[in-house]
């Protein structure tokens, strides 16, 4: 996938992944400079990745995959998003440390206080946080 090579050749460690599906939502993860995305995977991930939503909470584990692997359903775009937080990153050398603790570890997922987007911005700006779901609708065509 063209998307995916942009990435993978021109990507740094800390950037991050987002990957926005047609049905409005957004996956995140941090890409680590080697090809691969650190995300906050969830059990049966694939749902996820082929359109559907997830129908039950469940433990995630923070997984290191090579992107070129990942499910891209048709449709769905993946590139650098850098710029959708309103946050100055954190050095390389913190963002790594980050990263690093959180690997492996199980951690319960939470749809609105701690998913994929959540992790992502805790290893690149230090803060979990989350774009506003309304920002996702442009509410001017459905009225």
């Amino acid at each position: 996938m063209k998307q995916v090579d942009e990435i993978v050749s021109s990507g740094k460690f800390g950037d991050l992944i987002e990957f926005s599906y047609p049905i409005g939502y957004s996956h995140w993860g941090v890409y680590d400079g080697d090809g691969n995305v650190v995300h906050f995977a969830v059990t049966g991930e694939n749902n996820i990745h082929s359109g559907q939503l997830l129908s039950s909470v469940r433990n995630s584990l923070q997984q290191i995959v090579p992107l070129r692997d990942v499910n891209i359903p048709k449709g769905a775009h993946v590139f650098i998003s850098n710029n959708r937080h309103a946050f100055t990153p954190s050095a390389s050398q913190e963002m790594k440390l980050r990263c690093n603790a959180l690997i492996g570890h199980e951690f319960p997922y939470h749809l609105f206080n701690f998913n994929c987007e959540h992790f992502a911005t805790f290893v690149r700006y230090g803060k979990a946080v989350l774009i506003p779901i309304m920002s996702h609708f442009n509410w001017t065509k459905m009225y």
